[in-house]
């Protein structure tokens, strides 16, 4: 048997490596970067500095789950930053109250841009894009007008508390993250509402003759994603000590979309890759560390990031049209 015929064999033609690509080339890509950092980079293993990385992408991948779902239905949501940054606003309001009202208060703000948002793509038509990039606009502004544009520290100790104590030396953001991510999850592959939101994204057209309500499930999902940026807004918030609406989400959404497409949830919808959107996230966070640990300047990160999204890209959209 010849060499070619041999590796086709034992499944590794090129066709094969094209289908596992998309799907399992973000685990490779962390397994090979963590190796890096064992051997390369001082202390990596350091309890220290993996709850210095956890905590700095728990918000990444607490937006990029809803931005997961979104996209499965063919959609964009540029607008979760600002809703971050509304949420981040509402909270010094009711925190004299306490802490559940002024947590509730921020995740209303997210229901509201949700709504707005869903509406206008389910109802009026609008292309998602366009829907949300209104909203990014408008959603910053209202924090804004809300936080007359100051900066306000938190003293609430209770509220600080979500994002600096640990629970069995995990800090609590990181719980809380990872509950979000096994609820997602779950609701992707075991709920009726998981199985039409794929069916919206896949063909939306099919899915209305097929007796799916198209509309309500763009409005959930876009309710859905905006609540989790509103979430991500808290947990920023407690583990900064202080709402900045002019500063927290600020271009999160471009975090979030990166983390879903290298985990190989394709732009196109139908598919929704969950524990690949926290994989990606963690990788994007974790190339930037690498990076400056190794004294590389952030500019080069960049330039990076932007080589791996433009190969995630490429491999799904060839794997589309195959």
């Amino acid at each position: 048997m010849t060499a070619p015929s041999l590796a086709k064999s034992r499944g590794f033609d090129a066709a094969t490596v094209r289908r596992l690509l998309p799907v399992y080339g973000v685990y490779v890509a962390l397994a090979v970067l963590v190796l890096f950092n064992i051997a390369w980079t001082d202390n990596f293993l350091a309890w220290n500095n993996l709850r210095i990385q956890l905590v700095q992408v728990t918000p990444v991948v607490i937006v990029a789950l809803g931005m997961a779902l979104v996209i499965g239905t063919e959609g964009i949501d540029l607008s979760v930053g600002s809703v971050m940054a509304l949420g981040a606003a509402l909270i010094p309001l009711y925190l004299g109250y306490g802490m559940i009202p002024a947590i509730a208060l921020a995740v209303v703000g997210g229901v509201f841009v949700g709504l707005v948002n869903g509406g206008l793509v389910a109802f009026v038509g609008l292309q998602p894009i366009v829907a949300t990039l209104a909203m990014l606009v408008a959603g910053r502004g209202i924090a804004l007008v809300v936080s007359n544009g100051k900066y306000k520290d938190i003293r609430d100790k209770d509220f600080l508390a979500i994002g600096t104590d640990a629970f069995l030396g995990v800090p609590y953001t990181v719980w809380i993250a990872a509950v979000l991510a096994v609820v997602v999850g779950f609701v992707v592959r075991r709920t009726v509402f998981g199985r039409r939101l794929l069916a919206v994204g896949d063909n939306r057209a099919a899915a209305q003759l097929a007796g799916v309500p198209v509309k309500r499930v763009l409005i959930t999902v876009y309710v859905i994603a905006a609540v989790l940026a509103a979430i991500a807004g808290v947990i920023q918030v407690s583990r900064i000590g202080s709402a900045d609406a002019s500063r927290i989400g600020l271009l999160i959404e471009l975090s979030a979309i990166t983390a879903v497409v290298v985990g190989g949830t394709p732009l196109t919808g139908g598919k929704v890759r969950v524990l690949g959107t926290v994989a990606g996230a963690f990788l994007m966070q974790l190339l930037t560390a690498t990076m400056i640990a190794n004294n590389l300047k952030d500019s080069t990160a960049q330039m990076v990031q932007a080589v791996i999204i433009l190969v995630a890209v490429y491999t799904a959209r060839e794997r589309r049209t195959r």
